[in-house]
């Protein structure tokens, strides 16, 4: 037992640092997207199954039923293709099983892709090119940016990286810590499915409802520990923590989603500004609450003190989870 908690320790520990120093190739495939290729393969075949359509509203039940089924098959789909690779892995060698592990583990985790990805955003916003920032921060949210001022932009950029901060790095690391890779895989399947067809639009409002509140579940635990340790790297990094701590309490109950106002409110508290508020997405005006309180502008340099924060964050949660591992070990 003490061994398997030691192993999980180091591919742990060794994941995260790969992931700071490589993140994920941009040539290379990611199993995400082999992830999506199934979720689309089974949704299509059970529309066909169900006899499903997007335009008969008596449908809704059915539709139910058949997104209830796409979010069974997918993360055990998932779950038992790793652990029959790592099986197989262990067969061939001891070492090859390892190093899977901790590639596994890795491509789990996103600090490092979060981070170059709002980077991406801030560059052209800083060089004059709102084109640009418009076009790059259209790869990481999922509102319509064409409509976006540059105060728009950055504010969009800021809160990706703080509600990824729990969804992209925080969870799967929780997950990770849990059950390896394979709860870090089941992880990203859950995730990868709310992605895809969590939306409320005609087609998804009931199929992907069933995604969309399973996300909901698995992401509560650590959403909230993501909250908190962004309120601690804040203190850590000499940002506003008591605003942070104050920010957090009051508004993080104020977001749409159970989950991603946690760090949400963290950040805006921090950073002293105000994130949320109404966004337009698929042409449509979505009303969101603000979090914060505007105590100064937005500008593109939160963007950098966001991935600061972000990175202490994931620092502060490995250093628990490792600390939780190692007290295993002593039991």
């Amino acid at each position: 037992m003490a061994e398997t908690i030691e192993r999980r320790m180091l591919v742990l520990l060794l994941a995260c640092l790969l992931d700071a120093l490589v993140g994920d190739p941009k040539r290379l495939w990611h199993p995400v997207q082999g992830i999506g290729t199934l979720i689309s393969f089974l949704e299509k075949g059970l529309w066909r199954i169900f006899h499903l359509s997007d335009e008969r509203e008596e449908d809704r039940g059915k539709k139910r039923l058949a997104g209830t089924v796409l979010c069974v098959l997918v993360p055990v789909c998932t779950a038992l293709a790793v652990i029959l690779l790592l099986y197989l892995s262990s067969l061939i060698s001891p070492v090859l099983s390892f190093v899977l592990e901790v590639i596994f583990s890795c491509q789990c985790l996103a600090a490092r892709s979060l981070r170059d990805a709002s980077m991406a955003v801030y560059r052209p916003l800083v060089s004059g090119d709102l084109p640009g920032a418009r076009k790059a921060v259209s790869m990481v949210v999922g509102r319509d940016t064409e409509v976006l001022d540059k105060t728009g932009v950055t504010k969009a950029a800021v809160e990706t990286v703080a509600e990824n901060a729990s969804d992209g790095v925080i969870a799967p690391m929780f997950y990770l810590f849990l059950l390896g890779p394979v709860g870090g895989f089941f992880y990203k399947a859950v995730n990868t499915m709310d992605s895809m067809i969590g939306y409320k639009n005609d087609r998804y409002r009931y199929f992907g409802s069933a995604a969309a509140h399973l996300d909901d579940i698995v992401n509560f635990l650590p959403a909230r520990l993501s909250g908190l340790f962004m309120v601690a790297a804040a203190f850590l990094l000499r940002l506003d923590g008591r605003n942070a701590w104050r920010i957090f309490l009051r508004d993080r109950g104020k977001h749409l989603s159970p989950n991603a106002g946690q760090p949400e409110s963290a950040a805006a508290g921090a950073l002293d500004v105000q994130l949320g508020g109404d966004a337009q997405y698929f042409g449509h005006m979505v009303q969101k609450a603000a979090l914060g309180d505007p105590l100064r502008e937005v500008t593109p340099d939160d963007i950098k003190t966001m991935n600061r924060l972000m990175i202490a964050t994931a620092i502060l949660s490995l250093l628990f989870f490792e600390l939780l591992l190692f007290c295993l070990t002593i039991l």
